[in-house]
């Protein structure tokens, strides 16, 4: 099995800023404005929702640490899938990556939009997404040192003011405040019950739901500029993980409390944020102002940190010789920056998207990325199941760090992944998930087989 390095990026950021990184990828529209989304599909269910989710992405997290661990390279499960599962899944899942990162980055900046038209409707979309872009571009073209602690600061912010929220939202739920009376758990069970479309309902809202855990994959990714990988990454995902999975699912139970599911969102429309609707339906509107700019940063930060990755992964292809050498050079500070520049594809499509369509910019942007999202999950369970498989038959030691179960967990995760990407025809809205989603794999595979064979070539050709 072939060892790789951290391709040249530079060892700077420390377990601290990592763990903040991770949050800063998974911490963002998929929990302050996606929510809405899952909430009309599942109502006060989609607390059950958040909480099964969390403990698939807590395997992913997990399986993926128990690689990284060993192999703390640059490129992260997509140079890992190419180690263990050949150079056609460590392709296609780069690539694929690349890209649903690349349209989320689009679909952050579009969402930090729509919070800026909560003070100024009239304003038309596409100004501050423009805005937005130049700023997480120079955040992204400056040293690793520099982006790292921005990242810790703008996560910092958004972790403490969920934390303030779930505090407040308890006052709100059991005492109340002068202009609000005590909400209570009423909300929970009426407007249709705790399941008001069922099961069914529950499972649709899955798809929804996942996207919010995803980012969680960064930590890994992070390993290759990781001052103690094998120290830090451990730590990062376990901090990570927990914050998620307390922040995600008290947060979601206090919307659902405080305000009935059935006016957070209407047919799947979304126009604001869940929690902005919180404080403004408690009649605290300095809060709610307050809380909209949290969440701005929330996108922005999750939108540097998308962007971040993206250019990791670019630089990893081409050092595979899976995409132009020019995109894996480094700049003197270290930063891939024609990486960035070529990723920044996103942010433009964001732009042209927000002017063409923007009443459904959000939702269009999610439904195309959804699809590759989910199967590099599964390619990442598989992979795992894989690393472990070629080390025991090379009698290679264990991880440092073990996934609890992993022969149950991880058929298990890859099970439930597989039955939510099915799923995603029915819901309305996704269906270009499914649509668009085969035929990218189908021309990933044919680019793929065009590179190899140029490779070939090109060897035979030195020979």
């Amino acid at each position: 099995m072939e060892e790789r390095d951290s391709g040249g990026l530079r060892r700077s950021l420390t377990g601290r800023q990592m763990s903040m990184i991770g949050l800063g990828g998974a911490i963002g529209t998929g929990l302050f404005l996606g929510s809405g989304l899952a909430i009309s599909q599942a109502g006060p269910g989609t607390i059950i929702a958040y909480a099964i989710c969390a403990l698939v992405a807590l395997v992913i997290a997990w399986a993926l640490a128990e690689m990284v661990v060993v192999h703390p390279t640059a490129g992260a499960f997509g140079a890992i899938a190419h180690t263990y599962l050949g150079p056609w899944a460590g392709f296609v899942q780069r690539w694929t990556y690349w890209t649903i990162q690349v349209i989320a980055v689009g679909g952050e900046v579009i969402a930090a939009g729509i919070y800026v038209q909560f003070w100024w409707p009239s304003l038309p979309l596409w100004l501050p997404v423009v805005v937005f872009s130049v700023v997480v571009l120079a955040a992204n073209a400056a040293a690793v040192t520099f982006f790292g602690t921005a990242e810790y600061w703008l996560s910092a912010v958004k972790v403490a003011a969920i934390i303030v929220f779930i505090l407040l939202g308890l006052v709100l739920v059991f005492v109340g405040l002068p202009k609000a009376p005590p909400a209570g758990l009423a909300n929970l069970t009426t407007h249709g019950g705790f399941l008001p479309h069922g099961l069914g309902g529950l499972f649709l809202a899955m798809v929804f739901v996942l996207f919010s855990y995803i980012g969680t994959e960064v930590v890994s990714i992070t390993a290759a500029e990781s001052a103690d990988p094998v120290r830090d990454v451990p730590r990062a995902v376990r901090r990570m993980v927990l914050r998620l999975v307390l922040f995600y699912v008290l947060a979601i139970a206090i919307v659902l409390t405080v305000v009935p599911w059935t006016e957070i969102s209407q047919d799947g429309t979304v126009t604001a944020s869940p929690f902005v609707r919180v404080f403004a339906g408690a009649g605290i509107p300095a809060a709610a102002a307050i809380t909209n700019f949290v969440v701005l940063t929330a996108a922005l930060s999750s939108a540097n940190t998308n962007l971040y990755l993206t250019t990791r992964m670019l630089h990893s292809l081409a050092q595979d010789g899976y995409a132009p050498a020019r995109v894996g050079r480094l700049s003197r500070s270290g930063v891939p920056r024609d990486a960035l520049v070529l990723s920044a594809v996103g942010l433009a499509l964001a732009a042209i998207v927000s002017v063409a369509a923007a009443d459904s910019a959000y939702v269009a942007l999610f439904g195309v990325s959804i699809f590759g999202a989910l199967v590099v999950w599964i390619l990442i369970l598989v992979t795992h199941w894989k690393f472990r498989r070629d080390r025991r038959a090379h009698g290679l030691p264990d991880s440092s760090v073990r996934l609890w179960g992993a022969s149950v967990t991880v058929p298990l995760a890859i099970l439930f992944l597989v039955a939510v990407t099915l799923s995603t025809p029915f819901i309305d809205g996704l269906q270009p998930a499914w649509e668009a989603g085969v035929p990218f794999f189908v021309l990933l595979s044919v680019a793929y087989l065009v590179v190899r064979r140029r490779h070939a070539a090109a060897a035979v050709a030195r020979e």
